[in-house]
């Protein structure tokens, strides 16, 4: 069971048993040098978001007005991330000191912005690469906030929110294309909802690295590198069929890049066409070479993954029949915004995947319902003044969830839940919060001794304890009357728990359970007390 919650080790690693150690008084947030873990939810007038492309890393800063965004200050720095990956799958040192570099310099401008505010999500480099976690420990330290690594499907989604903010609220199909420098996405939808989301591993930077070697540029390289994103495309093609959409937008550098060379140039008139990009690669055959590329319009830091990108945007329009594609200027920054922004507003969309999965995996509504309070309730005592909102709203997720793995078999179901938790496609979540849904999940039933190797931050050890507690009360599967003395406190040496004895004396099983459960924590080295009054 591949379940990992080790993004959070490096801001709250401690020993175990100094994790449980008496807070000092008038403590109310986490700190490890300098990166606030504080959590702010009142809504904010400015917000800022980092994405960390495989091409371009870029921070803006917007001013939220009347429920809309308005750039304050944009960034951008070209730092070819995707370049740095070697045949191992590695990021190389040279690469990840140019990414660090860059990152400093965009920490010092979020300095004063609270977790509430900021956002930095990680693409398909950072999905890939073997030790991106690595280098992901060393970039939160220069960021000073936490990179959220997140799904080719939700980078999709995120895609289409930024594209349909910047463009007129229609009832049309679009199909938005986005070719970033390591996979594109494709996303129909309509209004500001994606319908239909796709990622794949087509970029500018890895097409231009490995169809282009020495950066030559024939016509048999291009035509290799057309064909293999072809071959990719093919099978979404059912999908995304002409019938299906009626406006294709094109979004980012590549999207952008195309239209200014091709307007400039006489070859379209403010969109992309297949006819234009043609007359683009016949003059780019004849130069020759990336490094001999002269072309009006073309930026120099565009220059040297403009190949790699063309070629995957004629297999776009060759396979899909795209007669002509729009620009827009709106793309992942901008739906992220958008989306944090809808998190203010209490409009998750995290929220909405947990409903949708409830009804997919036909869950015990009233169930899932009081195992959630009681698990809500438990945390809070546990947590005391010094609540963790994001750590409360995913054990909230997870109590709502944890019995999803039922359809499958009831034998082992909780695994069976961790799996999908881990795996599935979950719009709004970050592959960092889908591992803590899936190891809070893992733990709220079974052998405790698996969970030693997953957990080291403080605070999910008491998500896992107040769901496991929450699950143990409510087996009955029916409306319970809660004992009148019911309190949980965590300690030096792990966790008391306290409870009316005349309940206990009434409701023997869960007596029995809560000694059982006793044995459970001293496999991971924690002592629980069951104390009876």
């Amino acid at each position: 069971m591949a379940v990992t919650f080790h993004g959070y080790r490096h801001f709250v690693a401690k020993a175990r048993r100094r994790a449980f150690a008496p807070r000092a008084p008038g403590r109310n947030h986490r700190t490890r040098k300098g990166v606030s873990l504080t959590h702010t939810t009142p809504p904010h007038t400015v917000l800022a978001t980092v994405d960390l492309g495989s091409n371009s890393f870029r921070l803006q800063v917007s001013r939220v007005v009347d429920d809309q965004l308005y750039a304050l200050d944009v960034m951008k720095e070209t730092v070819r991330l995707g370049a740095g990956l070697t045949a191992e799958k590695n990021l190389d040192e040279d690469t990840q000191q140019r990414a660090l570099a860059c990152l400093a310099r965009f920490g010092e401008r979020l300095r004063g912005f609270v977790p509430g505010q900021v956002r930095i999500v990680g693409t398909n480099t950072l999905r890939v690469a073997k030790n991106a976690q690595a280098f992901i420990e060393e970039a939160e330290e220069k960021l000073g906030f936490p990179i959220e690594v997140i799904a080719g499907r939700e980078e999709a989604r995120l895609i289409y929110l930024g594209a349909a903010h910047s463009l007129p609220d229609t009832k049309e199909r679009r199909m938005v294309v986005d070719i970033g420098g390591g996979s594109t996405e494709f996303i129909i939808g309509s209004h500001y909802k994606a319908l239909v989301t796709e990622s794949l591993p087509l970029g500018c930077v890895s097409y231009t690295l490995r169809f282009f070697p020495g950066g030559k540029l024939t016509r048999s390289n291009f035509r290799d590198a057309v064909l293999a994103a072809r071959n990719e495309i093919q099978r979404i093609r059912h999908e995304y069929r002409p019938s299906e959409w009626q406006l294709a937008v094109g979004t980012s550098g590549t999207a952008r890049s195309l239209r200014d060379v091709l307007e400039i140039n006489d070859w379209s008139r403010s969109d992309i066409t297949l006819d234009g990009m043609e007359q683009l690669r016949e003059l780019l055959i004849k130069q020759g070479s990336i490094d001999a590329v002269k072309i009006n319009g073309l930026k120099a830091d565009r220059a040297p993954v403009l190949a790699g990108g063309l070629a995957i945007m004629i297999a776009v329009f060759e396979e899909l029949q795209v007669e002509k594609m729009i620009v827009t200027e709106g793309a992942l920054r901008d739906g992220v915004l958008y989306d944090l922004l809808g998190r203010q507003r209490e409009k998750d969309m995290r929220d909405s995947t947990v409903g949708l999965f409830k009804r997919r995996y036909h869950v015990d509504a009233q169930q899932a319902e009081r195992v959630n309070q009681l698990a809500e309730r438990l945390y809070r005592m546990l947590a005391g003044e010094d609540v963790d909102q994001d750590m409360l709203k995913l054990l909230s997720w997870a109590a709502k969830l944890h019995e999803i793995g039922l359809t499958i078999a009831h034998t082992a179901y909780h695994k069976h839940s961790t799996y999908i938790l881990q795996n599935a496609d979950m719009p709004g979540f970050s592959k960092r919060e889908q591992a803590a849904l899936a190891t809070i999940v893992l733990g709220h039933r079974g052998d405790m001794g698996k969970m030693a190797q997953y957990i080291s931050q403080p605070v999910l050890w008491q998500a896992v304890v107040a769901l496991r507690i929450a699950v143990l009360f409510h087996r009955r599967r029916q409306p319970l009357a809660l004992p009148e003395v019911l309190d949980l406190k965590q300690n030096a040496s792990g966790f008391e728990l306290k409870v009316s004895q005349s309940w206990l004396q009434e409701n023997p099983l869960t007596a029995s359970s809560f000694r059982q459960e006793v044995n459970q924590w001293k496999t991971v080295g924690f002592k629980l007390d069951i104390v009876q009054e």
